[in-house]
């Protein structure tokens, strides 16, 4: 006697409407019970300790930037009861000082253009060639990963004066000039050509590390469906793998937005950062030190900014995995 397979049902809206309801209701359950293993006592103790430790010398500046400068010359922010005084002078004073045209205000603006697309570009370039070192078959596939790993322990210092030789004299093989040089000097472009290049080894190990643990059989049943790699990198992957991209973006715009060395030496001119102009706006002998405060804070704003907007995807990204087994 043969078993009876009974039809499959189709789903009304309000059985997929209670689906969706016990999938979330799973999610969550699994989220409190990974809060629960990775919190303890202890680690919220120290969670406190570490946050008031950073918290409040960044208080302190705050106060210091907000104080005339006899003052900050004088006494500490701690005694701002006893010796009170705020003004905006340290901050007016900041955005207008700088080097010949460029000020502070617009190497604010100078930072925002270096940053930005120094972040998008090594996260596009990395996503795509950690998809193909995850999920495509081709010819020396290994070695290239190991290539790519092995860049990762070059200092850059080392890199610093081949690159910047590359862009302003080119390539040449014996008479054939392969490469003629960017002749780029007082624009963004070498220096996000330099970031991007910077950046690349670390993003494609770790976005691989996160793409490669993707359930195969999600890829392969989209693989059924006829979708191509391009499908499946943009529906199934990319989805997947924004935690992932944010953590490291985030870690990317605060590495680009504080950087000084490659500012230093591809970054001149009317296209120098705010990095750049603060080392110069406290003076030869640090006499100015009190503009530093406000410049100091002002140059945090942004990856402040940045930091909370996109924590819960960075969160995210970093308990990927923890509710596996």
């Amino acid at each position: 006697m043969s078993a009876v397979i009974p039809a499959k049902l189709p789903i009304d809206d309000a059985t997929e409407k209670q689906l969706g309801v016990g999938e979330k209701r799973l999610e969550h359950g699994v989220a409190v019970r990974t809060k629960k293993r990775l919190t303890s006592r202890t680690a919220t103790i120290a969670a406190l300790i570490i946050a008031a430790l950073w918290t409040l010398p960044t208080f302190g500046l705050f106060i210091s930037s907000l104080r005339p400068a006899e003052l900050v010359n004088t006494t500490g922010w701690w005694t701002i009861f006893q010796n009170w005084g705020f003004t905006l002078d340290n901050y007016a004073q900041v955005l207008q000082a700088g080097s010949g045209t460029l000020n502070l205000a617009g190497a604010f603006v100078n930072s925002l253009a270096i940053t930005i697309p120094a972040t998008v570009f090594p996260l596009v370039i990395a996503s795509l060639a950690a998809y193909a070192f995850a999920w495509i078959d081709f010819t020396g596939k290994n070695w290239m990963f190991i290539a790519v790993f092995a860049l990762q322990i070059v200092p850059l210092q080392m890199a610093l004066v081949p690159l910047l030789s590359l862009f302003s004299r080119g390539v040449q093989a014996g008479d054939t000039e392969i490469f003629s040089g960017l002749n780029a000097s007082g624009s963004y472009a070498q220096v996000w050509i330099a970031h991007t290049i910077f950046a690349l080894p670390l993003a494609i190990f770790l976005l691989h590390n996160f793409i490669s643990e993707i359930p195969r059989e999600l890829v392969e049943a989209a693989r059924v469906d006829g979708a191509g790699h391009g499908q499946i990198f943009f529906r199934v992957v990319l989805p997947l793998t924004m935690p992932a991209i944010a953590s490291f973006g985030i870690f990317q715009f605060l590495w680009v937005w504080n950087d000084l060395l490659v500012a230093l030496i591809f970054a001149d001119g009317a296209v120098a950062p705010m990095t750049k102009l603060l080392a110069e706006i406290t003076g030869s002998r640090g006499q100015d030190w009190h503009l530093l405060t406000a410049g100091a804070f002002i140059s945090i704003l942004v990856p402040l900014i940045v930091f909370f907007a996109l924590q819960r995807y960075f969160v995210r990204g970093l308990l990927a995995g923890s509710t596996k087994g």
